[in-house]
């Protein structure tokens, strides 16, 4: 009996378990939900983009595109479809609502506070990884 009370106080003295990892998890989501037009490699040459009406941009060069400053919250907001909603759709199609369910704080790089779903932020810290620097 008196090592349940000792057990509990090791259990809650543990450490918390490793944070997963969000650019794994951001390369697992865009396998799922964004390779089939952007490519494996956020490249553009996904296998859906040659039947596409436009073409998909190469996601590689964003950072390279704003004087080596990867557009954080910019992409957070294309990818939940927060910006570039038309009245008829856009060239991309909003991801914001499949990937609900798992929704978290964030702060922006410029301090702005965010809510958005933490899939939506691992596949942008994954975007973040493969700019070519």
């Amino acid at each position: 009996m008196r090592l349940l009370p000792i057990a509990c106080l090791a259990l809650s003295l543990a450490p918390p378990p490793a944070a997963a990892d969000p650019v794994a998890e951001g390369r697992a989501v865009w396998v799922d939900a964004c390779a089939s037009c952007h490519g494996p490699a956020a490249r553009g040459d996904g296998p859906m983009a040659g039947i596409l009406v436009l073409p998909v941009p190469d996601l590689t060069g964003l950072a390279a595109a704003n004087d080596g400053t990867f557009p954080w919250l910019r992409v957070v907001h294309l990818v939940d479809g927060r910006s570039g909603l038309r009245g008829h759709g856009g060239p991309m199609p909003i991801f914001g609502a499949l990937m609900r369910g798992d929704a978290v704080a964030a702060e922006a790089p410029d301090g702005t506070p965010l809510i958005t779903s933490a899939r939506v932020l691992a596949v942008v810290a994954w975007l973040d990884s493969v700019q070519v620097k």
